[in-house]
């Protein structure tokens, strides 16, 4: 399920569920996946609830607490887990980025799959961001996150080296 709690040009609710199940299939995560687009406002208070963190946060992705062992065999797939995403912030990136803030969302959708998927870019040295890469490339999207941060950050130690750049400072779960 997809919900457009706060609007994004170029993005219907359809056209980001068909997205979400190509997503999926193309990171090889079972189960279903819903996604929330919402404010700055509701993204504060979803990572201040559930990370301890009182600002806005450009994605938040909600692993189900389900095994995925159970229920296999039925024919309706056990959810995957939520993601959550601010489109004011998806908005504000696509316009520092040079693409559209439809664009931003799927690349923000497809980094929360990857983390409902079990990866962790934090703790996986690089493994995240080669099958984020990877599939960013097969879905057609430019930059995604982990790429752009690692990129930011090297360029930012080129010219401010004690600085880090506002792309490698947002939190992404």
């Amino acid at each position: 399920m997809v919900i457009l709690q706060k609007k994004v040009p170029g993005l219907s609710e359809n056209s980001l569920a068909r997205f979400v199940v190509r997503a999926r299939r193309a990171a090889g995560l079972r189960g279903s996946v819903n996604v929330l687009v919402s404010d700055g406002k509701a993204m504060r208070s979803l990572n201040r609830n559930f990370r301890g963190h009182n600002k806005s946060t450009d994605v938040l992705s909600f692993p189900s607490a389900l095994p995925p062992a159970v229920g296999a065999d039925s024919a309706k797939p056990l959810p995957a887990g939520d993601i959550a995403i601010c489109a004011d912030i998806a908005s504000s990136n696509a316009s520092q980025l040079g693409h559209s803030p439809a664009q931003e969302v799927k690349i923000l959708v497809l980094h929360g799959i990857l983390h409902l998927a079990g990866f962790d870019h934090e703790r996986d040295n690089g493994k995240m961001a080669r099958k984020e890469s990877a599939l960013r490339r097969e879905l057609g999207l430019p930059d995604g996150l982990i790429e752009r941060a690692h990129s930011s950050r090297k360029k930012s130690a080129v010219r401010l080296p004690a600085r880090r750049s506002a792309v490698a400072a947002r939190s992404t779960v």
